[in-house]
């Protein structure tokens, strides 16, 4: 089980909950990824939705990436302002409203590329960035989403390059395809065949562009569960998340322990309450409320394997554990691994930076918030 990311001193000054990184476990997984996709030949084009972080993403950047994903405008523009000029917003973006300007003045200031999987998005983009007739958009590219077992969004794979022609006679430059294998965290067996429902989905798709005329120089990958499975045959680029800080969730399903979990949650006990269990000021406003089919509750406790997250409510993080084991006394400060990283990071201002067991800063959660 992982340890403790401050020691007794630096834990006794917390203001809890907060989340704290260690940054010597953050360097080393940036690091292991982006060797692993060099040895692969792939490039490495990181989702900094989970970290929306400046200092995160600067790390990432300098370790090899080619650029960043995010999901909305709202994180490029954040990313943007930093000065990171290659975004890849992996996500339908219907430019619509205010988001049609903020599209633009966005294509204006970096190399932008937008996913489409629909024609309605296709002409939303065109109008957003000046075309809308075919004349002269250049400023964005697009890039075809499809579905290999996701079920979420994104055409099937044969249908891409329809969808491709329909985009390039509106004056849109396509990339290539992309792809979410989220099916990969059903569990383990589905993990390793979600890697290989990419490759081949995504190849066919870069076919599909190839039968419509169109090159696809860009073939994306994007989960961290797969990504170092998918990483070969067409693919050319792979947009992990999850990795920087590990979780509960990505632990279990890689079948590795939690002890290079590069992130934690600490929290005080703030009750025994009626049972033999305790409670802790960590609930869903800070764990968030991700459940996985093969996990049992909302995460898990450093030091108390039998502890169990049964349940949170907004403020009350409530844990359940055998009557014979012994529960940590009020006021302690106690360490969780949450289930989904993710979130979590979505709900704090700030980040508490350790380094060999003490706090040597705190960074904002620079896009947090971001989510349109």
């Amino acid at each position: 089980m992982t340890r403790a990311l401050l020691d007794a001193a630096s834990t006794a000054g917390l203001d809890t909950p907060a989340v704290v990184v260690d940054l010597d476990r953050v360097d080393a997984r940036i690091a292991a990824m982006a060797a692993v996709m060099r040895e692969h030949g792939v490039a490495l084009r990181p989702h900094a939705k989970t970290h929306k972080s400046l200092e995160f993403a600067r790390r990432q950047l300098a370790a090899g990436a080619v650029g960043l994903t995010v999901a909305t405008i709202g994180e490029a523009e954040v990313f943007a302002d930093d000065g990171v000029r290659d975004l890849f917003i992996a996500y339908p973006v219907i430019a619509a409203g205010p988001k049609a300007g903020r599209l633009r003045r966005l294509a204006e200031r970096c190399t932008l590329s937008v996913g489409a999987d629909s024609v309605v998005g296709l002409e939303a983009l065109a109008a957003a960035l000046g075309g809308g007739g075919g004349a002269g958009v250049a400023a964005a590219s697009v890039v075809i989403e499809v579905d290999v077992g996701g079920a979420r969004t994104g055409v099937p794979p044969s249908v891409a390059g329809a969808l491709a022609r329909r985009a390039v006679d509106l004056g849109l430059p396509v990339r290539g395809v992309f792809t979410h294998g989220g099916h990969g965290y059903v569990g383990r067996a589905e993990r390793l065949s979600a890697a290989e429902d990419e490759v081949t989905g995504l190849t066919a798709a870069a076919e599909s562009l190839r039968g419509a005329g169109i090159d696809a120089p860009l073939v994306s990958a994007g989960s961290t569960p797969t990504a170092e499975l998918s990483a070969h045959g067409s693919i050319t680029e792979e947009r992990p998340g999850t990795y920087i800080f590990g979780d509960r969730q990505q632990a279990f399903l890689a079948g590795h322990a939690l002890d290079d979990t590069a992130l934690l949650v600490a929290s005080s006990v703030v009750s025994h309450g009626s049972g033999s269990g305790f409670v802790v000021d960590a609930g869903a406003k800070i764990l968030a409320n991700d459940v996985a089919p093969y996990l049992p509750g909302h995460g898990t406790v450093v030091g108390y394997p039998d502890a169990v997250i049964t349940r949170v409510n907004d403020h009350h993080g409530i844990v359940g554990m055998p009557a014979t084991s012994a529960r940590p006394a009020i006021g302690a400060i106690v360490w969780i691994a949450p289930n989904h990283v993710c979130p979590v990071v979505n709900l704090v201002d700030e980040y508490v930076v350790a380094l060999d067991g003490r706090i040597v800063d705190r960074w904002p959660v620079d896009a947090r918030g971001r989510n349109g």
